[in-house]
């Protein structure tokens, strides 16, 4: 697992490798990810962003950004915590993820950006 705090807000990455899977007639390794996000600051916060950077060995980095995550913009007060998964596909055995998030204060609905730690997607085989 790796942790991060950035303005008081605290994120921890747990990964999974779940397999191969075929499209389109390729080969990509699955991953899943799991996200804890915990409100230790004395505000109440919103998500309302999300940027990846996604590094396959093998193939060109991936940006993907936009509102929220998994369709949803949670609003944490001080010591709520939010988790959710999602996924991802790698034309290689190993890459990386890194990212951040946008937080809004509710307070003074001003934006920050909370760093998601740079966490390791790799096969068992490859782990050791």
């Amino acid at each position: 697992m790796v942790e991060q705090i950035t303005k008081g807000i605290k994120i921890s990455v747990k990964t999974k490798y779940n397999g191969v899977s075929y499209r389109n007639n390729r080969l990509y390794y699955v991953f899943a990810y799991f996200i804890t996000i915990e409100n230790k600051s004395l505000d109440t916060v919103k998500l309302t962003n999300r940027y990846w950077k996604i590094f396959d060995s093998l193939n060109k980095t991936e940006i993907v950004n936009g509102e929220g995550v998994i369709g949803q913009t949670p609003i944490l007060k001080p010591n709520d915590n939010y988790s959710y998964s999602s996924g991802c596909f790698l034309e290689s055995n190993i890459g990386a993820m890194k990212g951040y998030y946008t937080m809004q204060n509710a307070e003074n609905y001003k934006d920050f950006k909370v760093i998601i730690p740079t966490f390791q997607l790799a096969t068992p085989t490859t782990s050791n």
